[in-house]
């Protein structure tokens, strides 16, 4: 197993490097000069040289991409081009926790309902309750994770408008905390991410649940007159959850794409709002620092779905 995770680990450091790559190369020759925008109507030609220079513009773009790279081993981004003399990691510090809460909650969110909706619509199948379940879950996978949270933020403002309420359209709230008045903030938009991966994950445990069901080991311990929860929970459940496990590193994918429509239709403070506000203000060191986390969050759930998979099936131990 050793040998197998080690060669998971190589190979998700070139696909780091990979993006990396492709993160520096659409910044390097992406139209308009941050520098020359950043100085606006006060432009002087001498500044402007220092300022390339400061920011190690006037390097090869190779050059520039090995320093990149040399000091995001080291955690060090740079500098940003719109908040002068600013690092990059102290813009983000303060959005790396909200983001990691909201991405967090919707995980365990997608996992705790997903699955056991799943299992059970699968051990009920082609019953009312099957119907019921898939219907409603299939409605909530093909709705756009954007529409879902407009839709609740008109539901909410049309609840306060009737009830008197004061419940929150918008931010966050302090992160990690859970008093009445930080949950207000957070229910919601934690519910509206976790939807389309709640609804994927129901899907995928039904399908599993259904393939395992009909497979020779179950019938045989049927056939040996064990009870049925232990035919279940102890037999099928586990071989069911295999490919959970291989979905688990898209899932966060999934997390990492829909924190940027999260983040900014609700106003939350976190890495995705920076990088959308990155874009519009062209502050490519920003927006290389957020695609760099995002990757690694990304690589890191790849990273911890192999590990799974290797503890649940016996087979990878042996490779």
């Amino acid at each position: 197993m050793i040998q197998f995770l080690v060669k998971r680990f190589i190979g998700l450091i070139f696909v780091l490097i990979g993006v990396t790559f492709i993160t520096f190369i659409l910044g390097y020759f992406a139209p308009g000069d941050p520098i020359r925008d950043m100085l606006g109507e006060h432009f002087n030609l001498v500044v402007y040289n220092q300022l390339r220079h400061a920011y190690g513009l006037d390097l090869p773009w190779y050059q520039q991409y090995f320093n990149f790279l040399s000091h995001m081993f080291r955690f060090d981004f740079g500098f940003s081009y719109k908040y002068t003399n600013r690092a990059v990691m102290d813009i983000l510090k303060d959005g790396v926790p909200v983001s990691a809460e909201l991405g967090f909650w919707a995980l365990i969110l997608q996992m705790l309902v997903g699955v056991p909706v799943g299992i059970f619509s699968a051990l009920k199948a082609n019953t009312w309750i099957d119907t019921v379940n898939m219907g409603f879950i299939l409605i909530l996978y093909s709705i756009p994770v954007f529409v879902l949270a407009v839709v609740m933020q008109v539901v909410i403002i049309w609840f306060d408008q009737k009830t008197g309420a004061s419940w929150p359209v918008s931010n966050w709230g302090t992160p990690w905390a859970y008093d009445p008045a930080d949950l207000s903030y957070k229910v919601i938009p934690i519910l509206v991410f976790a939807a389309g991966g709640m609804a994927y994950i129901a899907r995928l445990s039904r399908a599993s649940m259904l393939e395992v069901l009909k497979q020779d080991f179950v019938r045989t311990a049927r056939a040996k007159g064990l009870l049925e929860r232990v035919v279940i929970y102890k037999h099928a459940l586990r071989n069911a959850m295999i490919p959970l496990l291989t979905v688990f590193g898209l899932l966060l994918a999934l997390l990492v794409s829909g924190a940027f429509f999260i983040e900014n239709i609700f106003n939350i403070p976190g890495i995705g709002y920076e990088t959308v506000q990155s874009i519009s203000d062209r502050d490519y060191p920003v927006i290389q620092a957020t695609v760099v986390l995002f990757a690694v969050a990304v690589v890191i759930g790849n990273m911890l779905s192999d590990i799974l998979y290797s503890l649940v099936d016996p087979r990878i131990k042996a490779q």
